[in-house]
């Protein structure tokens, strides 16, 4: 018994106070350029159960305000802080955010911030972090005054003046989109149940939802919910997936019998959404060059009941895994700067700087380029980005369309969107989907 107790006493006091986990988290991401997910997927284990949501709230809304409230501290120290002390410095972020962007009473977002400090072994920045605090909260409409609009809308220079630049009039939508909570979105899986029948047993759950517009399959809830929570999910009924990517598998237009490559496929959303709108395929080959990514697309196809053909290979190179069989259909999920899906990645404003645009933009080309032999004459590519960046989508098709003589774009005859030089372009929005492009190549 005695020892039982006293492991306990170990196993509670290694937990760690869920601010100075925030604090960690945010750190790791602004000083080593860790994704948000991995850092969480560490730490989360080291705070109760009960203080996990908040962990994740706190880590996910100090970095869609990042931006902001660094700026909005900066003149509030009297001197930098030392390279060592940036979970000290992201502290300040956490209780910064919890002052002006949650409903936790001002008094506490405070204190739990000077707590924290004890967590992080560092007792003398009490103090700072108690001065800095109640002056934010004193001065806080002034400081904001004086933030330049990026700062103030709370996205990095290079990406506001971008941005504003490629869509002046959609400008503030787009902020505001990405500094808002993402919907949740199902995908409703066409094999298994309709789409009326799954919103009726939404209703009898008392989950409230509504049918997407632009999807066919798609369901917008009301409200985020665990995935245990929705009416058999784990008999495959349903996936989550935001309504702009639902249309990935629509525009492709597969046909039975035909050879499909999605390509960078993890973690598999698009494959099994291709598989569930066309169950007669001769074959589905799934490709990414992340092994350890394709474990996740694997197991969305078991739960799914749906059978692809999973390959670790690098699309840049088909002569390493393409067995010189043609494909029919291509779907080239192209790795991107995310700035369509910012507020479901709020760690893109952090980790993300202009000159990665230009890297990527060459990447998509190479990609584009690299693939286009395997598709089939008559075949068709659809090329697909979460970027809401031109240079990474129209003018990456129009470069490749400039150099491949056998290539003409398929216009997408669709309502949605804003019509591009070539494909039509989904903008983020508080009440929509996520940002998106699309375009259809085919091999003449």
């Amino acid at each position: 018994m005695g020892v039982a107790i006293y492991s306990n006493r170990v196993r509670v006091s290694m937990l760690l106070d869920c601010r100075a986990a925030a604090a960690q988290v945010i750190a790791a991401v602004c000083a080593e350029g860790q994704s948000l997910e991995r850092q969480l997927s560490r730490l989360e284990p080291s705070v109760r159960e009960r203080d996990r949501a908040l962990l994740r709230e706190l880590c996910y809304g100090s970095l869609r305000w990042h931006p902001q409230l660094s700026a909005l501290i900066k003149p509030l120290l009297q001197k930098p802080l030392k390279k060592n002390d940036g979970d000290v410095e992201q502290l300040l972020i956490v209780g910064a955010y919890q002052l002006m962007h949650t409903r936790i009473p001002a008094h506490a977002a405070i204190n739990t911030a000077v707590e924290a400090c004890r967590a992080l072994n560092k007792t003398w920045a009490a103090g700072l972090i108690n001065a800095v605090l109640r002056k934010l909260q004193r001065e806080q409409q002034t400081l904001l005054e004086h933030l330049s609009d990026d700062a103030r809308r709370a996205h990095p220079q290079w990406l506001w003046q971008r941005l504003r630049s490629e869509w002046p009039q959609h400008i503030e939508t787009i902020a505001a989109a990405n500094n808002h909570y993402p919907p949740m979105c199902l995908r409703v899986n066409k094999l298994h149940t309709a789409r009326a029948d799954y919103l009726t047993a939404l209703a009898a759950a008392d989950i409230t939802a509504a049918a997407c517009e632009l999807s066919a399959d798609g369901i917008r809830l009301h409200e985020p919910i665990d995935v245990a929570s929705l009416p058999e999910f784990f008999e495959g009924a349903v996936s989550v997936q935001d309504e702009a990517a639902q249309l990935a598998a629509q525009l492709l237009d597969v046909q039975p019998q035909q050879r499909v490559l999605d390509a960078c496929c993890a973690p598999g959303g698009k494959t099994c959404h291709v598989l569930e709108l066309q169950p007669q395929l001769r074959e589905m080959v799934a490709l990414d060059v992340d092994a350890a990514r394709l474990h996740r697309v694997e197991s969305n196809l078991q739960r799914l009941n749906l059978a692809a053909t999973v390959v670790v290979g690098d699309a840049l190179t088909p002569s390493t895994w393409w067995d010189n069989v043609p494909f029919e259909r291509i779907l080239l999920d192209a790795p991107c700067s995310g700035t369509g899906v910012i507020r479901r990645h709020p760690d893109i404003k952090i980790l993300r700087s202009e000159s990665d645009v230009a890297q990527l933009a060459v990447l998509q080309l190479q990609l584009l380029t690299a693939l286009w032999p395997t598709l089939a004459a008559g075949g068709i590519l659809l090329y697909a980005t979460c970027s809401i960046l031109p240079d990474e989508n129209t003018r990456v098709l129009e470069q490749f369309l400039a150099l491949t003589s056998d290539a003409r774009e398929l216009p997408i005859a669709a309502e949605w969107g804003i019509a591009q030089p070539i494909g039509r372009q989904l903008l983020p929005s508080i009440d929509g989907c996520d940002g998106f492009y699309y375009a259809r190549l085919q091999k003449i």
